[in-house]
């Protein structure tokens, strides 16, 4: 899977990242390693997990230094075992490491959500059931969590406040109930927009039938009502779509696809997850002489 997120966004994003680490210079380097030194990086995994990042490192490798070399071993959304080579960075020893911890920063983080999204897909393995993420992101890495989780195997639901209408608990209050809400919205976004309800009981869900909710969102049901709420969309409106939402855990996911919701939201995919554990090793090649 490619990475579709190369752009000047990212790019400053980088470059920010890099000057709240390297501020005014990487002084152990300079102090330590002669200038002209070069190496190279090899890049590896001490656990098993599924890869992601990698193109983001190479840009990160990029932004320090366009004279590096970097080269992919595996691609991202490939699962490898502990000990695995993805990648190897050659050049300038001092660009190596003053990108390394931000590149691995990077990688390790993605890895982690990446593996733990696999995870959770794979407990949906034979269902028409799709996992998709939150809004319960780092700030600043929306684009780069997102993108893990598609490399996990999972899919996206609305990147922010401005692509879809979500009315949620808050709002059914604010506006003095669900017909208002979506009436309200429904008047003021564009027809190809959609809009989704979130209910917690079998009288909201009704609601959200009547008002003309394109989705209607299933919050922290029990199995048995959420059954039965599913089984009453499809009856009367068939093209409506369900999602599933709340404490989902690897456990309950599959018991909570089989009440036949279309989607089901994970906020831990982005929020709790281990990072991958991947380590840089130097083999230096060329000895330079101190500036």
């Amino acid at each position: 899977m490619m990475f579709n997120g190369y752009n000047e966004e990212l790019v400053q994003l980088i470059k920010s990242w890099l000057q709240e680490d390297v501020g005014s210079g990487d002084i152990t380097t300079r102090t330590t390693i002669p200038a002209g030194h070069e190496s190279k990086g090899i890049i590896h995994v001490k656990e098993a997990g599924v890869i992601c990042g990698l193109p983001v490192a190479e840009l990160v490798f990029e932004v320090v230094d366009p004279s590096l070399r970097f080269t992919a071993k595996v691609q991202d959304g490939q699962a490898v075992s502990k000990g695995t080579v993805i990648a190897e960075v050659e050049g300038s020893t001092h660009a190596i490491l003053t990108g390394e911890r931000l590149a691995l920063n990077l990688m390790q983080r993605l890895s982690g959500i990446a593996t733990r999204t696999a995870a959770f897909v794979e407990e949906l393995d034979g269902l028409k059931t799709r996992l998709v993420d939150t809004r319960k992101t780092t700030p600043g890495h929306r684009m780069l969590e997102k993108y893990a989780v598609r490399v996990g195997g999972g899919a996206n639901h609305r990147f922010g406040l401005y692509d879809a209408v979500m009315i949620k608990d808050n709002h059914i209050k604010g506006a003095g109930g669900i017909l208002q809400a979506v009436g309200r919205a429904r008047a003021n976004i564009p027809h190809t927009m959609t809009i989704e309800v979130e209910t917690e009981s079998l009288e909201q869900v009704e609601e959200a039938l009547a008002a003309g909710a394109d989705i209607i969102m299933l919050d922290n049901m029990a199995p048995d009502l959420m059954k039965e709420a599913v089984r009453r969309i499809k009856t009367k409106a068939p093209h409506v779509k369900t999602e599933a939402s709340g404490n989902v855990t690897l456990e309950t996911i599959r018991g909570i696809a089989e009440s036949g919701v279309d989607v089901i939201s994970v906020g831990r995919l982005t929020y709790s997850f281990n990072s991958l554990d991947i380590s840089l090793d130097l083999n230096a090649r060329k000895e330079g002489t101190l500036s």
